[in-house]
């Protein structure tokens, strides 16, 4: 698992070490992995050519400092001020390595500078303008400088954070800088993980500083293959259909057929006991034609809520089934049930109608709405906003909700009341897809059967969701059909050889 914290955890964290080390100990073994890092993506040290692009803060330092030590490995190292403030023992140690300063940009314009011709002939560019305090996008004269790595054909590292990204949302408003490799101290930054910063991150290289010791819980967590593979159910010798989990499905409509074909294959897919399907008789039909296994039932017109399944161990409800009264009244009965429940699409809009459905639930219960029908959740907040501010939009709703939201999107983001949020690293441009949230739902239902909580069965199934993409890719374009049946392959990656 990779662990983030707000900027203002980090600094609290760093004045306590710092209280207990020598001067500079901390922005020493900063620079040595940045280093380090710059060294590997380089071909060769001696005689390469590096830029620092430099503010005056700690950042500018940490990229003095391994400029310095670059500089001592026979690297042409140049530093470039973003203005009349520069660190100035980062600056005296690269001097002393053989390091050399161009001209701050002046009068004359960046494009004019000097520096413009370093910047686009480097074999490495390093952004050690803004750090971690800074917020908004970047103005003059960093927007420029900022401009000039984006058009070198040079890769960028950045120094903890992309220039201009929020370090708490990844929220970018303005010029930023975009990163091939981003190297960050002591913890991760939640705005790495989150779109749209985390599309200026790059890959994210972390450094170990000595700050784990002061930090406490994070405000984000990013899993990776073992942590997912730890939370799976795993089938026993004692298991049977029932101990497995058995997950109930309203979803899909005649008019939608396609959307309960869909939910119930992701469900089966992942593994779940049994599913127990309730549907109008072409929705039925469509199911039975697919997944023979399937215990279906067609729902009695003169009663559909009194025809749901009873004993069963979780509900997915809402994907393609509609907005009309009886889809309303069915949703109702199933929040009231003690169950743990998934409420996807149109059941997210009849509680956007409706909030005291939700916020009257005390079972377990998780949402998955995108940014649009989250926007219905929000009054007053706009589809952009959310985009924007995944994190910030997504824990609100939690709370105000007091229910698991995972939130689609770019970069989805899963939150809980009381948890650090979670930000799903697989996500991927191949689930842009009709139906891919269809088959999203009974993947987590499935998990949600099988006895995890809402916030766990979130986090294992958007990562699988996301692998299942990349497992099925194979240089075209994929559809949900192929998700479903990718899935196996995915949790079989996950398992050790």
């Amino acid at each position: 698992m990779r662990y983030a914290h707000t900027v203002d955890t980090v600094r609290k964290a760093e004045g306590g070490l710092m209280a207990r080390l020598p001067d500079g100990t901390l922005m020493r073994r900063a620079a040595a992995g940045l280093a380090a890092v710059c060294a590997r993506m380089l071909p060769r040290t001696y005689g390469a050519r590096v830029v620092l692009l430099v503010g005056g803060g700690d950042n500018g330092g940490d990229a003095l400092y391994a400029g310095a030590l670059l500089a001592r490995r026979g690297a042409a190292v140049r530093a470039v001020p973003a203005g009349s403030l520069v660190h100035e023992g980062g600056l005296a140690a690269l001097r002393g390595a053989g390091g050399r300063t161009v001209p701050a940009p002046g009068a004359q314009g960046i494009a004019d500078s000097p520096a413009a011709a370093d910047i686009a002939g480097a074999d490495l560019i390093v952004d050690g303008l803004v750090g971690i305090g800074g917020r908004g996008g970047l103005r003059a004269p960093h927007a420029g400088l900022a401009a000039l790595a984006g058009a070198a054909e040079a890769p960028v590292v950045a120094v903890d954070l992309p220039s201009g990204i929020d370090p708490d949302t990844g929220a970018v408003t303005g010029p930023a800088v975009r990163a091939d490799v981003t190297v960050t101290f002591g913890t991760h930054k939640p705005g790495l993980f989150v779109d749209p910063g985390a599309a200026h991150a790059g890959v994210v290289e972390y450094v170990d500083i000595g700050l784990g010791p002061e930090l406490p819980g994070p405000r984000l967590e990013c899993p990776q293959h073992a942590d997912i593979a730890a939370l799976l159910p795993r089938p026993t010798a004692e298991s049977d259909k029932y101990r497995r989990g058995v997950l109930a499905m309203a979803v899909g409509s005649d008019r939608y057929r396609g959307a309960a074909v869909l939910a119930v294959g992701g469900a089966l897919r992942m593994g779940v006991g049994m599913v127990r399907y309730a549907g109008s008789q072409g929705a039925v039909a469509e199911v039975l034609h697919h997944w023979p296994e399937v215990v279906a039932s067609v729902l009695d017109p003169m009663d559909p809520v009194g025809s749901l399944p009873r004993r069963v161990a979780a509900w997915v409800v809402g994907s393609g089934r509609g907005l009309h009264p009886v889809a309303a009244a069915e949703l109702e009965t199933v929040l009231d049930s003690p169950r743990p429940v998934l409420a996807d699409a149109d059941a997210i809009t009849l509680i956007g109608k409706d909030p005291r459905l939700l916020r009257d639930r005390s079972a377990p219960t998780l949402i998955t709405p995108h940014a649009g029908e989250l926007a219905r959740l929000l009054p007053g907040t706009e589809r952009e906003d959310i985009e924007a501010h995944r994190l910030d939009h997504a824990a609100r709703a939690a709370d105000e909700y007091g229910c698991t939201v995972l939130l689609k999107g770019s970069t989805t983001v899963i939150a809980e009341p009381g948890h650090p949020a979670v930000a799903n690293p697989t996500g991927s441009p191949l689930l842009a897809t009709a139906g891919s949230g269809d088959v999203l739902a009974g993947m987590i239902g499935a998990l949600l059967a099988g006895g995890l909580t809402p916030r766990e069965a979130a986090v294992c199934g958007a990562y699988l969701h996301g692998l299942a993409a990349r497992v099925a890719h194979d240089g075209a374009a994929i559809s949900a059909s192929d998700l479903f049946d990718a899935v196996p392959r995915a949790v079989a990656a996950l398992s050790p050889r």
